[in-house]
């Protein structure tokens, strides 16, 4: 245990251990507490606030995750590994147009409900050293999606995947400035579509 100027108490937890199963129930209603009203209320709410509405006392927070950060960075992680997963799963599928463009969907719509993940990663002073792992693992799954699409004739050609997260990027700040997801997400993948003949 390790003291900390305001008087509380870090508990150390051995990395290499694995979790009981009761502590990673705690752990999942955390995360799924803290991310409920993070949408609601944005990142301002406390971490007691978020203990109580978990069911758990905050020190059960402050074992898993040290700080707020910490809190919000593993909620932000786990949507991005999400993301990530999910395009590698759909890239398996045998419609690979069909696959890409209802991967765009799912990206724009989570933007849409997630909008403070968006507004927090755009915002300095947040150690994403995991993120920047994880973005480039989203980028590869997100070019071979491409690559499919355009080799099954349902993309148009001469987009790459820098083109494809530019405008993604653009369609994620038009859904966090009020537009509607699904009307962004369709106008996107329209653009994209392989001309007809």
């Amino acid at each position: 245990m390790a003291p900390c100027e305001d008087g509380s108490v870090v508990v150390e937890q051995d990395a290499n251990r694995p979790l009981r199963a009761d502590a990673q129930r705690n752990r999942a209603r955390v995360l799924e507490t803290a991310e409920q009203v993070f949408v609601a209320e944005g990142l301002s709410v406390r971490v007691d606030e978020i203990a109580r509405r978990a069911g758990v006392g905050v020190g059960t927070v402050y074992r898993h995750f040290p700080t707020k950060d910490a809190l919000f960075e593993a909620i932000v992680t786990d949507r991005v590994q999400w993301l990530v997963d999910e395009a590698r799963s759909l890239g398996a599928g045998d419609d690979p147009g069909g696959a890409f463009f209802r991967y765009l969907h799912d990206v724009v719509e989570l933007a849409a409900v997630n909008k403070w993940i968006f507004d927090a990663l755009t915002g300095t002073g947040r150690d994403a050293r995991k993120l920047v792992e994880l973005g480039g693992q989203f980028r590869e799954a997100l070019g071979e999606l491409l690559a499919r699409a355009q080799a099954a004739g349902a993309v148009r050609d001469d987009v790459s995947v820098t083109d494809l997260k530019g405008l993604l990027t653009g369609a994620q700040v038009a859904v966090r400035d009020g537009a509607v997801g699904g009307v962004v997400a369709d106008v996107l993948c329209t653009g994209l579509r392989s001309p007809p003949g």
